[in-house]
């Protein structure tokens, strides 16, 4: 880490640090869903409340959404690259922190209270909810995990308190 920099200014760019590695998670979690879930499974589609054609666009908008945040923490990445202001754990953390908090929120969010689309139809779809959100909530304390521990390693939770 550069010291030379304004305590303010290595600031702004740690939490951009952390937020391309959120929209990363987010992105990548998204596409990894669309591609297996909606494309080669064939389970469901992004709004199974209406017609397959339906389905089908509101899976390339679901598309163009995680890529749009994958690209997007990408170029942010590169950003703090280039400042020299990267960490690696703590963007880790972010990618974990995403894709966990959006694989929790599509299962509780649109597959419970929406009803936009279950993971799967015609099964028992307890084990699917359970390995789901199970594996959401993971990723989210892992995330936070590895976060805390980068926060109290770099001194960034003494400078935030104050």
């Amino acid at each position: 880490m550069v010291h030379s920099r304004s305590s303010k200014d290595l600031s702004t760019h740690l939490k951009k640090n952390l937020w391309s590695g959120v929209f990363f998670g987010i992105g990548l979690v998204a596409f990894i869903d669309e591609t297996v879930f909606h494309q080669l499974l064939h389970w469901h589609h992004f709004y199974d409340k209406a017609t397959t054609a339906i389905g089908l666009v509101s899976d390339g908008f679901f598309h163009a959404f995680s890529w749009f945040l994958t690209v997007g923490g990408l170029f942010m990445m590169a950003d703090v690259r280039r400042r020299k202001v990267w960490q690696p754990k703590e963007w880790v953390a972010g990618v974990l922190l995403g894709a966990g908090g959006f694989q929790l929120y599509d299962g509780i969010i649109q597959h419970k209270l929406m009803r936009l689309h279950q993971i799967r139809y015609h099964v028992n779809i307890v084990p699917y909810d359970m390995v789901w959100h199970i594996t959401s909530v993971l990723m989210v304390l892992i995330g936070i995990v590895l976060l805390v521990r980068f926060a109290k390693k770099t001194g960034a939770v003494s400078e935030n308190a104050q």
